[in-house]
């Protein structure tokens, strides 16, 4: 009774802050509700030397919301598929090159960068951080997350194809870089001295190939199951099953659910679309999708704002929290621009779309909750801190900024072509 109460309290939380950002603030949805939170917070903090039990409530509340596990555990699986299911294939498969070098080398490259610098910079801070720890860093803040970016980047009058090449990279690289960080961790817990370069490879391609696979066959079974019925409250229900299904076998199997989930969004969102719904089922799906995906994108930013009541930040963790920022910046650079300069003889890009795929690399909840999980000890909770921090800044500020970034380079190319 005591969850279903803290429940009742976020989702009001959630409302009111939404409310309130509408009304007044008139920030996107997701950063303007988390700005609110974390104002909230820093209130509640300010206030806990005048009212303690209110304080000690609250911080009760947050420590007894697992955020790792309603993320990564639950809420991961409706917010990428309710993403992929409106990406058109044919979108994809034009700009499926740099989709696939962004999500895949792009992390693969992000991690090392962000692993290497970090491992030196903590050795200058005279902390002894096994490298192998730092590379788990690097791939839990490789992610870039779209939900904060997409609806400012809309209104931006950006190439459509752009805005395809961010999208699907934000929801394959999701997937790559949790299959990333997993595969480090067993690393870590196995020795690198045990595991040969098969092993590792082999790991790898079971949870992203197993993920893939899963995926595939979930779309086919459910674009079956939706073509042999009309109804739409049962169609509504199929696609709902699929997501919880689906993500409870992927955990069963121990392979990639979000990849799993983001290619069964993708088949349902067009070959489902296509042959197995009718114009009123596809109405109610979509709307379906889109009103979960508000709520609990509402959810996930409030919780992010919340989360700074318990999360321990000393002095050296929010000096090297402020390094770490330009590392991540610095990494997005070069594993954006590499496969950048590759792809630009073979593969179109528009004018100025560089500088907008570095600014809207925005870290998001994905990157707490893979943080909140390394154990607390073996540096843990100094790694929380420094990933909040980045994700603060990568949320407040790049979102907010990405948008005017794009009209800004946007309305300059439309001078010059004139």
């Amino acid at each position: 009774m005591q969850i279903y109460n803290y429940f009742t309290i976020i989702i009001i939380l959630a409302a009111a802050f939404g409310y309130f950002n509408k009304r007044f603030l008139k920030l996107p949805r997701t950063i303007g509700v988390m700005i609110i939170a974390l104002l909230t917070s820093l209130g509640i903090v300010l206030a806990g030397s005048y009212f303690p039990d209110v304080f000690g409530q609250t911080k009760k509340m947050i420590l007894s919301v697992d955020f790792y596990t309603i993320l990564m555990k639950i809420m991961l699986s409706f917010l990428l598929f309710a993403g992929s299911i409106h990406i058109k294939l044919k979108d994809i498969k034009s700009e499926r090159a740099p989709i696939i070098a962004f999500s895949t080398i792009g992390v693969l490259l992000s991690t090392v960068i962000v692993g290497g610098l970090m491992y030196y910079l903590l050795q200058a801070f005279n902390l002894d951080i096994p490298f192998i720890n730092c590379l788990l860093f690097g791939a839990l803040i490789s992610p870039t997350d779209p939900i904060a970016v997409m609806g400012i980047l809309k209104t931006a009058n950006i190439p459509k194809s752009l805005e395809t090449k961010i999208s699907g990279e934000s929801l394959f690289n999701d997937g790559v870089a949790v299959v990333v960080f997993v595969s480090i961790y067993e690393i870590s817990q196995v020795g690198l001295a045990n595991m040969g370069i098969s092993d590792i490879a082999l790991l790898f391609l079971k949870e992203a190939g197993g993920g893939i696979l899963l995926g595939t066959i979930l779309g086919s079974l459910g674009t079956y199951v939706l073509k042999t019925i009309d109804d739409y409250s049962v169609e509504v229900m199929v696609t709902l099953a699929m997501v919880m299904g689906g993500y409870m076998m992927a955990s069963f199997l121990h392979i990639s659910g979000p990849l799993a989930m983001v290619v069964a969004g993708i088949f349902i969102g067009n070959r489902g679309r296509d042959v197995g719904m009718s114009n009123l089922t596809e109405e109610y799906i979509d709307k379906f999708w889109e009103m979960l995906d508000e709520i609990l994108n509402a959810v996930l930013f409030l919780l992010i704002g919340l989360e700074l009541l318990v999360i321990n930040f000393e002095h050296i963790y929010i000096l090297i929290g402020i390094i770490a920022i330009f590392v991540v910046l610095f990494a997005r650079f070069v594993s954006v621009g590499i496969p950048f300069l590759i792809l630009k003889r073979k593969v179109k890009f528009e004018k100025n779309s560089f500088p907008i795929l570095v600014w809207g690399g925005i870290r998001g909840g994905i990157s707490v909750a893979l943080a909140l999980a390394l154990p607390r000890h073996s540096s843990g909770d100094m790694f929380v801190a420094i990933t909040y921090i980045i994700v603060l800044f990568s949320i407040i500020f790049q979102g907010l900024t990405i948008g005017k970034l794009a009209k800004r380079l946007t309305a300059k190319s439309a001078k010059k072509s004139q």
